[in-house]
C-alpha cells in the first residue's frame, strides 16, 4: 500500500499490476476518483498489438488504484473493426450528460486520424459505438481533451491536421460539434504543433497545457490562459521549471485535477528507458527496448551522448515499437507564481 508519491516510478495497483491508464484522465464521482486510459499491457512492441481497449481504476485516495477491468474490450474477432488491437486506439476521454444521463466516451485513432464517440448508462458500460468514424468539421484530428462547465455545456480541444489546435462547442447530447471552431494555436508544423491539450479551470480562468509533436520523444510543455473557454488565449511559457532535460521532466500531458483546493498534473513517461540521456546517456531498463535502441545506434555508429540529436530520432523512429507496457507517470503538484502555473521536480510527495 503506497503512502506518498513517487513520479516516474514503476506505479502498481493493489493487485500488484503496473496501471494501465495512459493517454486518459482522472475524475471524481460520487465520492470515488476514477482513473481510464489506454490498457497497453499486451503492448510489447513485439507484434501489431498497440492498445488492449481501455481499462478502468478506482481509489479513495489517488496513490492505491483498484483494477475495476475493461470497460471497453479489444473486438479480437473483427480485423475491421475499429476495437482490433491493432488499431491505434489512444487517449479516451470521458464526459457524464446530465441531461441524457449518458456516459459519452471520445477515442482517438491516430492511423486514421480520426474519432469514435461511445456512450454507456453506466460508467462501467457496456458502451455502443454511436460514430465510429467522425471528422469534426471534416479534417483529419489528433489528441484532444473535453471539458464541460457547471451549466453542463460541453466543449472539445484537439488538434487537427497536424497544424491547428481548435477548440469548439459540442452538441447539447455531447457526440458531435457545433458552431464554429475557434482557432487557439495555427499555421504550425512538427515538432512545434501543439498536441496532448490538457484543460482546468482555476479561479474563473482557463488553462491549456500542451506538448509539441515529437511522437513518443518528450518535449517543452507550453502553458496558456484565457477568460474564456475558447478565445483570448495568452502564452505563458513552459510549465515545467528546473528540468535540466527540457522535457516536462520526460512527460507528456494527459489531464489535471483539483482536490481541495490543489491542482496535480498527470502525465505519460512514454520512454522511461530514455529518462537519462540528458544528464550521463545512459539508458535505463527495460532491457529489450534498451537493447533495441543500442543495436541500432551502433549499427549507425551513433553514441548516444555524442550524437544526442540523432540518436533521439532514432528512438523517435523505434517508439512505435517501443514497449510502452512498461511505460510510467509522472504525477505532480502544480505551484503558482501569481497566475502562472509551475511544474516543480519532487522525488517523493503527499497530499
Amino acid at each position: 500500500m503506497y503512502t506518498a508519491f513517487t513520479p516516474g516510478a514503476p506505479w502498481l495497483d493493489t493487485d500488484g499490476k503496473r496501471i494501465q491508464a495512459h493517454g486518459g484522465q482522472i475524475f471524481q464521482e460520487n465520492g470515488t476518483y476514477y482513473w481510464l486510459g489506454e490498457n497497453k499491457d499486451h503492448t510489447t512492441g513485439e507484434d501489431e498489438v498497440w492498445t488492449w481497449g481501455v481499462r478502468l481504476y478506482s481509489s479513495n485516495d489517488l496513490m492505491n488504484w483498484q483494477d475495476e477491468g475493461l470497460i471497453v474490450p479489444p473486438d479480437l474477432e473483427n480485423r475491421e473493426s475499429i476495437l482490433h488491437p491493432a488499431r491505434h486506439l489512444d487517449r479516451p476521454h470521458l464526459l457524464f450528460n446530465g441531461k441524457t444521463k449518458k456516459y459519452v466516451l471520445w477515442l482517438k485513432f491516430c492511423d486514421d486520424s480520426h474519432y469514435a464517440v461511445l456512450t454507456a448508462d453506466a460508467l462501467k458500460g457496456p458502451y455502443t459505438i454511436v460514430n465510429g468514424r467522425y471528422f469534426p468539421y471534416g479534417r483529419k484530428c489528433g489528441d484532444f481533451d473535453l471539458w464541460k462547465d457547471e451549466k453542463g455545456n460541453a466543449y472539445i480541444y484537439f488538434e487537427a491536421d497536424h497544424t491547428d489546435l481548435l477548440g469548439a462547442h459540442l452538441s447539447a447530447d455531447y457526440t458531435e460539434v457545433e458552431g464554429e471552431p475557434v482557432a487557439i494555436y495555427s499555421g504550425r508544423k512538427p515538432p512545434e504543433t501543439r498536441e496532448a491539450p490538457t484543460h482546468f479551470v482555476r479561479n474563473g480562468r482557463h488553462y491549456l497545457i500542451t506538448s509539441g509533436m515529437t511522437g513518443y520523444r518528450p518535449n517543452p510543455s507550453e502553458v496558456a490562459v484565457s477568460d474564456d473557454p475558447l478565445r483570448g488565449y495568452t502564452v505563458l511559457g513552459d510549465l515545467s521549471e528546473g528540468d535540466p532535460s527540457n522535457t516536462t521532466f520526460h512527460s507528456q500531458s494527459t489531464c489535471v485535477i483539483e482536490v481541495n483546493g490543489q491542482y496535480l498534473y498527470l502525465g505519460d513517461r512514454w520512454m522511461p528507458e530514455l529518462n537519462d540521456w540528458s544528464y550521463t546517456g545512459d539508458l535505463r531498463p527495460d532491457p529489450a527496448t534498451q537493447k533495441k535502441i543500442m543495436a541500432k545506434l551502433k549499427e549507425l555508429g551513433l553514441d548516444p551522448v555524442r550524437d544526442r540529436e540523432e540518436a533521439m530520432k532514432v528512438a523517435i523512429h523505434l517508439s512505435e515499437a517501443c514497449n510502452t507496457s512498461l511505460a510510467d507517470y509522472v504525477f505532480l503538484p502544480l505551484e503558482w507564481e501569481g497566475e502562472r502555473p509551475i511544474l516543480r521536480w519532487k522525488e517523493t510527495w503527499k497530499l
